[in-house]
This record gives structure tokens, sequence and C-alpha cells, in this order.
């Protein structure tokens, strides 16, 4: 294929789950001849969401890529899942993209994740159009759906499509900017003649779309001025200058399930998206200027490209997808990744559609494709040519919102189930799996529910292990309120030597975990056996006499005792010593600790007043709040225990746009009557 950057197109078709865009996707590979018919979601028959988990669950799990040709462009259109815990793949595919294809419902209102997708790729500059699906439905309403866009996005919207409607669906559209009528058939798009019921709103729009195209060209707008209007030329210019910049967001309509106006929309991604040599920003650090450069699509330069998603196939083995930012990438061409400092030679290079991979020779800046086998390479990672040192900024992933304890249904494969999710963080950074130091739990950690269980599911179907999830253990900790003595006498004859240890410690609380201190006086307890009385004492830290949590926060000393000179031994004094713990913890008003929170949750006004409710409900204390634009920051303090599945219920709380972070604070007293509870049931499983 003789293409140039010029010819390229790399879009990525993002939304909500539900929303119809694996289906457009099907749509927009029909229609440009890459697949002989459409398939369904729902059979599991479409190209993008070809993984068994993916069928089985009927959602877009990974991203996906594919591409065809129209009218001699070619289109590489990624389709990113829209549920929330793959946030990190959509990060992956936007990261290769020009531009992007926000599929919603003509439901009469803005949908759930819409605003958050909106606002991420105005945030990245990223040129996007709004497709308005499900028009074939009976209930839709484009209308409202439109004024719902605009009450949030006003000024922004570039209206280009005008549907024509009949009993409720979408028969066919007005393309505003052309002036031209058609009606869906079966042979697609045919012309027809404006309804005159349409006329005046067509003229509305067409001055609309004019004012939108001089706002975002200065010699445009002195000509609007001065004419009053401009020409269809140059309000495409405009309107196309507008997307590039991100100041307009063109709206277009259809259904995707019927293939209606997604030739349209295939038209206007040519006519409109930006060719893959203009994309803006492509920046990366020049490590051996020390600088940050600008670069430059040029198909004859210095070849530099980013790695973004790496997966690992059963037939060709690990995957690693990539775009490529200038010159050409040939098979047989050794390359340098300067992220881990290796040269990496070129086998085999593949342009993607679905699960299939069609091998080429070489792929040309702009473009997309994959290669296999970099030992070396991963995600985020840049290759360029040898004797250039290029890295491009890493791609950005969510941290994890969510820990589940794990593990195998099958005792002895601890190792196996650990060594599996280590190899399947190579694909998915937006996970992690750690082990608790505190409850000596295995921890999977990720971006909720599904993504989780989504992960089990992935381990045994690639390594055979089967794992069961659960509420991780709270890491209480337990302490002392007041000042108790106690007095430890091990004592055990059994003809021959026997054993003795004697000791009397004072108990006390203290800011620091453990302190000791001797005031022993006389030799009541030989020097030689006092450290043995430490490490007794030490060694019972470890659990507690109210729930066998590991005790903190108390100072011991030793200040009298007594020995056999025959019978004593350090064996002794440590039994003798943890008689005296458990006994003078007991005494000393002991009480339950949890671990307590910094929760720093960022989220629009509207929804602020409820989650500050939902924070207070959770025994939590709000310390600060700072507000920047629209987006308040609050900071509070929250007990771990009471942030379960917190990332799942903020979703719930905002529509999907609240961000939060957690991290350890300190350890505080739990409530009597909650403390109570937690020792009985710790006790009854014991």
């Amino acid at each position: 294929m003789n293409i140039t950057a010029k010819d390229i197109r790399n879009v990525a078709v993002i939304g909500h789950s539900g929303e119809g865009k694996t289906t457009l996707c099907e749509a927009m590979l029909f229609n440009g001849g890459a697949i002989e018919r459409m398939g369904k979601v729902e059979d599991g028959t479409t190209v993008m969401d070809f993984d068994e988990l993916e069928k089985s669950k009927k959602i877009s799990i990974y991203a996906a890529a594919a591409y065809f040709m129209w009218k001699g462009v070619k289109i590489n259109v990624l389709d990113l899942p829209g549920f929330y815990d793959f946030e990190g793949e959509r990060h992956e595919g936007l990261a290769a993209c020009g531009a992007a294809i926000l599929v919603i419902g003509a439901n009469g209102v803005l949908p759930i994740g819409a605003e958050s997708v909106v606002d991420y790729c105005l945030r990245l500059g990223k040129p996007l159009v709004i497709f308005i699906n499900g028009m074939d439905k009976p209930n839709a309403d484009y209308a409202n759906t439109l004024r719902a866009l605009e009450g949030k996005y006003a000024g922004k919207l570039a209206p280009i499509q005008l549907p024509v409607m009949s009993d409720g669906k979408m028969t066919g559209y007005i393309n505003v900017i052309q002036e031209k009528c058609y009606k869906f058939s079966t042979q697609g798009p045919q012309g027809i003649p404006i309804p005159d019921s349409l006329k005046k709103q067509m003229s509305e729009m067409q001055s609309s779309l004019m004012e939108t195209a001089a706002e975002n060209d200065e010699i445009l707008l002195d000509k609007y001025f001065e004419d009053g209007a401009l020409t269809k030329e140059e309000t495409i210019h405009g309107i196309r200058r507008g997307i590039a910049t991100g100041g307009v967001i063109p709206v277009m309509a259809g259904s995707a399930l019927q293939n209606r106006g997604v030739i349209n929309l295939l038209d206007e991604i040519v006519r409109y998206m930006p060719t893959a040599d203009e994309r803006r920003n492509s920046l990366a650090t020049d490590l051996a200027a020390d600088e940050i450069v600008n670069v430059a699509c040029e198909e004859d330069g210095p070849f530099a490209a980013q790695v973004f998603k790496t997966v690992h196939d059963p037939y060709s083995g690990k995957l690693n997808y990539i775009k490529i930012f200038r010159g050409r990438l040939k098979s047989g061409m050794t390359i340098y990744n300067p992220n881990s400092g290796t040269e990496e030679r070129i086998g085999q290079i593949f342009m993607l559609r679905g699960k299939k991979c069609e091998l080429v020779n070489e792929l040309t800046a702009g473009d997309i494709g994959a290669v296999n086998k970099l030992s070396a390479t991963n995600t985020g990672d840049t290759l360029c040519a040898l004797g250039t040192k290029l890295i491009f900024d890493p791609v950005r992933f969510p941290r994890p919102s969510l820990s589940l304890a794990v593990k195998p249904v099958n005792k002895g494969e601890e190792d196996k189930m650990f060594s599996g999710f280590s190899k399947m963080t190579e694909e998915d950074y937006t996970f992690s799996v750690d082990k608790n130091a505190e409850t000596g739990e295995l921890i999977l950690s990720g971006q909720g529910e599904t993504h989780l269980e989504v992960l089990a599911k992935k381990l045994k179907l690639r390594y055979g292990i089967d794992v069961k999830l659960s509420e991780p253990r709270i890491p209480y900790r337990e302490t002392i309120r007041a000042v108790s003595d106690a007095e430890g006498k091990h004592k055990k004859q059994s003809g021959g030597h026997g054993q003795y240890g004697h000791c009397k410690i004072r108990f006390e609380p203290c800011s620091e975990h453990f302190l000791f201190a001797d005031e022993v006086v006389g030799g009541a307890v030989p020097k030689q056996y006092i450290p043995a009385v430490e490490k007794g004492l030490k060694e019972c830290l470890l659990r507690g006499v109210l729930a066998g949590y590991p005790v903190t926060g108390v100072k011991a000393i030793l200040y009298d005792g007594s020995y056999h000179d025959v019978d004593s031994s350090e064996m002794a004094f440590k039994a003798a010593a943890a008689i005296a713990f458990k006994e003078g913890i007991k005494k000393a008003s002991p009480a339950l600790l949890e671990p307590v929170m910094k929760l720093k949750v960022a989220v629009n006004g509207e929804y602020l007043g409820g989650v500050m409710g939902d924070i207070s409900k959770r025994r939590g204390r709000i310390s600060d709040s700072r507000t920047d634009g629209e987006i308040t920051t609050v900071i509070a303090e929250v007990p771990l225990s009471e942030t379960a599945k917190y990332s799942t219920d903020l979703r719930g709380l905002t529509r999907g746009q609240g961000k939060f972070t957690c991290e350890f604070l300190r350890y505080e007293e739990v409530p009597p009557h909650l403390a109570e509870k937690i020792i009985a049931k710790e006790n009854a499983t014991k």
C-alpha cells in the first residue's frame, strides 16, 4: 500500500459502555469493505470484541484496532472500552490516535460518562466528533440530546447534520453545509429534495456554522463581518480548523445497528478530521541535546515510534502495538529502545484487524501497526533509529482504586498464581498484586470490581489457575490506654534440671511502637537474662489479647524478678515475659486501633453535597476543600474499613466523573460499639 501520512486518519471510538461503539466500528469496517457482513455484539461475532471474556460479558474490555480504506484514505480505528474499570485501555488508544468519535445514545439526556470523555479529550487537545446513535429506536430524541450537550458545551458544538425524521425514526439527513438531503436505503444514501419543513431550520444552522467557522480563523472573521456570510469552502475550512484546536465539536447522528448515517460519518472523518501529519504537539525529549523537541511526521526522517499497548497473542507471542511518529519501520531493521537502553531487531510487522494480524513489509510515519517478539520493549517505550535518542512521554495510567484479597482455590498454587498475575501486568498497567505484610494476604488492586473479576477469569483462561476474591482483612492493631503491673513466673520441674524464670514488668502507653527499659536493681534478674525478657515481649507483640491483632504503643519496664542458679535459662525468662505480657496488657485497658486514610476526592461542584454527605456517613472528617474552576477537591480522613468499594460508590454519586486517591495516614482508636463487634467476629472464627 502506497500510503502517506496525508492519507491516514487515526480515530478512536469512545463513549460509555452500551452506547454502540463496537457496533459503529463494525458498520465502518463493513462500509469500508474490510468485512463482508456486520457481526453483532450479542452473538460474539464482531471484529473488535474478539476476546472470549468480551464475548461472554458482551462488553469491550480491551482496546482493539482495525483499518479500512475510504475514498483513498486509510482509516485506523481503535475501539476503546467504555466501562470505567478499563480506563487504562482508553488512555492507551487515545495516546495513539489523532482524533476521537464519542458515541452517545439518543436518549434526550447527557449520558453517564460522556462529560468525563469530552473533558478528557479537550484537556488533551484531541479533536472530537459526537455521533448520536440509536436514531432507529422508537424513543429516539435527537433534539433534547443536542440540547443537553449544548447546555454543557455551549459555544463548542457544531451540528453539521440535520436528521430527517418520520414516525419518530431517522429516515435520512441533511448535510447542512453542502445543502444536500439524503434518504436511507438498502443501496446506501440516496439524494432527495430538501423537505420544505426543514429549510428554515437548515438556514438557521448554516448561519450558526458560519459564525462558528469565523470565530476559529481571524481572516474568515474579518470577511464574515464585512460580507455577513462565508462560502461553503470557507465554512468547512473554519470548522476544520476549530476541530483541530479543540474549539469545535461537530455533532452527527444515525444508527450504527442499522448502518444509517455511518457513510456520512466516514465522509466527514475524511473531510474534517486531521491527517496523521497534522498531529499537534508530538513532543519528545532529545536525550543527547537534553531538550524538548517536536517530532514532525516526516516519512524520510529518522525513525521514531512509541509502543502504546502490549498483548500476548497465543499464535504470534508478544505483540507490541506501535504508532509511527517519524520515518519508516521495515522488517530486519535494528532499532534502539532508550527506555531499556537496548537494541531490538525488527522481525515481523503487522497491520491489525481485530484479532487478525496481516503481515506487511513496512509501516510509514503516521500509521499504526504491531511488531512481535521484542524482548526488552513494553507499553509506553520509545523506539527510534540507531544514533538517535528520543523519549516520548509515557502513557499515563490511573492508579488502582479498589483492592481485594486473592487466593487460589487449590492449595499449593500460590506461586503460580503470583507469577501469572505478574506476567499479566505487562499488558495491563492499571493493576498490581502485592503481599500485605500486616495480614499475610495477597492483595489484587485494580480499577473496580469488574476489572478484578476479569483479571481472575483471565488468569484461569490463560494459566489454568482458579482463584477466589474476597474483602481484604483490615490490618487492625491493639494498644493500651492505662498503666499496669504484671508478674510472670515460669516454673517447671520434671526431673533433673527444671525451668525457672520470674519477672515483674510495668506496662505504660507510649507514642513509639515498642520501648523496653531495664530498672532492675540488685541483680534480681541477672543481666544475661534481660535480653531474653525483651525478646519474649517482642514476640508477644504479634498477637494481642483482644482479637489477636499486633500490639503497638507499649512501653515495658522490667523492674524486678528472681532466678534460680541451676534452673534459670533464656527460654524460661522468655516464657515468663509472655505470661507477664498477657496479664499486663489485659489490665492496662486494651483498645482496638484502625488505620485511618487520607482521602482526596476531586468532583464537579454539582455533586459536592452528595460526596461530602457520603464521607460523613463513612465516619469521615473533612479537613479541607479547594476549588479550581468547576472542580472542588475535598480532603478528608476516613477509616480504611469504610473505604471498601469506594470507587464504585463514587462513580454512582458523580455519574462517573469523581476521582480520588487514598493513602495511609495514621492509626486511631475504634469507637467502642464497633470494636466490640470486630472483636466478637474475629474471636468467633478462631
